[in-house]
């Protein structure tokens, strides 16, 4: 063939190849060329699956082909398309039927066939394996340097073809994956404008992207699973379960310490469903509204990096469950609000018209027209500081109080909680200390140190609120002066704090000081032991010897004490009236004091 033939052939290749309209279309008609204008009689295009040790055919070209089924794979220790891919340079085969390879040299004889050539090709097809362009001849044939360039251009313009067609495919896949994104987009944005519910748009957020994830809303306090990281450990359904129950409280837990140190990297989600432990690899994404925390995403099976689309679609799917799950913040906030406006307009008799309370109180769901006590929760100084933590102590408190069978109101209060919850007697005080027990080790879950918590009396009226109300305030300043956290009752603190606590603190101090004021300031001042003299007189029942015994100090000196006593305080212990109002006073005192 002379060059211009040559050329000529060249651009009617190039035409041809270039009609094509996909990848399969393109080789078929890049095979169909190089054997039509190199005079070889047949040709297929192979792909080379290293790690399964076959070459699969892709293309074909037989004009004389007969409707007989013909292999298209090929063991790779049988074909000489490993050698021509690993040196990079044609295998010429002059007669196959004197070959080493018997699988050509057993088709030779079924499809008679003399001479093959193949050829590498610097392209792959769509699942990245390399190809080879392999040729025939029913005679046999020289191959020359002029015949290998030639084929060799053709088979270049193929490469170029099918990159196109690489190319091309690669930009309607980035399409598709673009409208995906938009329509995951709109299809989030109308389902949180529909006003659907957390939970919901969570699964739908779940079937979208391509990790297993688990959606954590701070304000409900509910964790959100949707498939199995691990089907051998979990099924969809197991997962859901343990997610929605034992693993609740520990992934929450780990995805606000995550958050709150600033850690965006895959960490160890470390987990105990109560018969194992496990650990995931997970990477915990912030949910937030301007700025507010209201939630996470939990990711697992993260790849090193997502792709611009993969991530576009995260960044819709948290945008829509950040406003989802603000919206339950705002209500969240709106309703705490009402009853806690309502709560305190009880406790400070701030109300009017008993019957307006109650309807109010009836329409937030606090019946005041049932026997109730309180369960005052008062959180610590110490307490750990934390987002949203208002709205997640409320509910984890309501779900305490719902799994022991109570049909209770939680109110959200300044540094704690109030709980009303039906009175019941004798028969629910073991049910009350259980559930304030439980109460106590949920919130040190999350807090540094326990809070306070104590049970009111029994409030029937509206009038019972406040004195109840001030009653557990007395108990918790006292609990506080003496170091007492965790569940508390009267019986913990003895009769003196219990008598603080009836008649108020400032009463408390006057009394004090009018009965033993002048006394206190007097040993201050002095360096005198007088207050300590007569506590230890009265504590032995008035009996000198035993009081200097006690004291050891001479009876002489004793009654010299309180004789002074007498000439200073105008204190006389002789009788039984003012010996129990001055030991009352001493008592006091101590207790104060401590």
């Amino acid at each position: 063939m002379n060059r211009t033939m040559q050329l000529l052939s060249l651009r009617d290749v190039a035409s041809q190849i270039n009609s094509g309209g996909d990848l399969d279309s393109t080789l078929r008609q890049l095979v169909r060329v190089s054997c039509q204008h190199t005079d070889w009689t047949l040709g297929s295009i192979m792909s080379i699956d290293m790690s399964q040790g076959y070459a699969y055919v892709v293309a074909r070209h037989d004009p004389t082909l007969l409707q007989r089924p013909l292999s298209d794979r090929w063991e790779l220790a049988s074909s000489p398309a490993v050698i021509a891919l690993q040196r990079n340079e044609p295998i010429y085969i002059r007669d196959v039927r004197e070959s080493e390879y018997s699988g050509y040299r057993m088709e030779s004889y079924e499809r008679d066939y003399r001479t093959v050539l193949v050829m590498p090709m610097s392209c792959r097809d769509f699942e990245g394996r390399p190809m080879v362009l392999s040729v025939v001849s029913r005679h046999i044939k020289e191959v020359g340097d002029e015949d290998l360039a030639f084929l060799g251009m053709i088979i270049h313009l193929g490469a170029i073809a099918v990159e196109r067609e690489h190319q091309l495919e690669a930009q309607r896949l980035a399409a598709e994956r673009l409208q995906q994104a938009l329509r995951v987009h709109t299809t989030l944005l109308e389902h949180v404008l529909a006003e659907g519910s957390v939970s919901s748009l969570s699964l739908m957020v779940g079937s979208l992207l391509p990790s297993p994830l688990v959606a954590v809303d701070f304000a409900a306090n509910q964790v959100i699973a949707g498939r199995s990281p691990d089907a051998t450990m979990f099924d969809d359904a197991s997962w859901q379960n343990a997610v929605a129950g034992v693993l609740s409280s520990q992934i929450s837990k780990t995805c606000r310490d995550t958050l709150n140190s600033s850690v965006r990297t895959p960490v160890n989600l470390f987990l105990d469903d109560g018969t194992r432990h496990f650990t995931f690899k997970a990477q915990i994404e912030p949910l937030t509204v301007d700025h507010e925390l209201v939630g996470a995403l939990v990711l697992f099976a993260v790849a090193p990096s997502l792709s611009e689309l993969d991530q576009l679609m995260l960044e819709s799917a948290k945008f829509a469950l950040s406003v989802q799950m603000m919206r339950s913040v705002i209500r969240f906030r709106f309703e705490t609000r009402t009853q806690t406006e309502l709560f305190f307009e009880v406790i400070e008799r701030r109300w009017r018209d008993a019957n307006d309370v109650l309807q109010r109180a009836q329409r937030l769901d606090i019946h005041l027209n049932a026997p109730q006590q309180m369960i005052v929760v008062d959180f610590s100084d110490g307490a750990k500081k934390h987002a949203n933590a208002p709205s997640h102590f409320h509910h984890n408190a309501s779900r305490i109080l719902q799994r022991a069978g109570m049909d209770a109101t939680v109110i959200a209060i300044d540094k704690g909680l109030v709980c009303l919850v039906p009175f019941e007697g004798e028969k629910g005080a073991e049910k009350i200390t259980k559930v304030m027990r439980r109460i106590t080790d949920d919130l040190m879950h999350y807090l540094s140190v326990e809070p306070i918590v104590l049970a009111s009396s029994c409030c029937t009226t509206l009038n019972d609120y406040p004195v109840a109300w001030e009653r557990c305030r007395r108990m918790i300043d006292i609990a506080r002066s003496f170091g007492r956290t965790g569940p508390l009752s009267g019986q913990d603190f003895g009769p003196m704090p219990m008598l603080i606590a009836a008649v108020g603190g400032e009463d408390i101090r006057a009394y004090v000081a009018d009965s033993v004021g002048a006394m206190i300031a007097h040993d201050k001042q002095h360096g005198t032991p007088y207050l300590e003299t007569l506590s230890t007189y009265l504590q032995v029942c008035c009996r000198s010897q035993a009081c200097a015994d006690a004291m050891g100090v001479h009876v002489t000196t004793l009654r010299y004490r309180l004789t002074r006593i007498q000439e200073l305080f105008d204190i006389d212990v002789e009788t039984p009236e003012r010996r129990f109002a001055i030991e009352l006073a001493i008592r006091l005192q101590n207790v104060m004091g401590s």
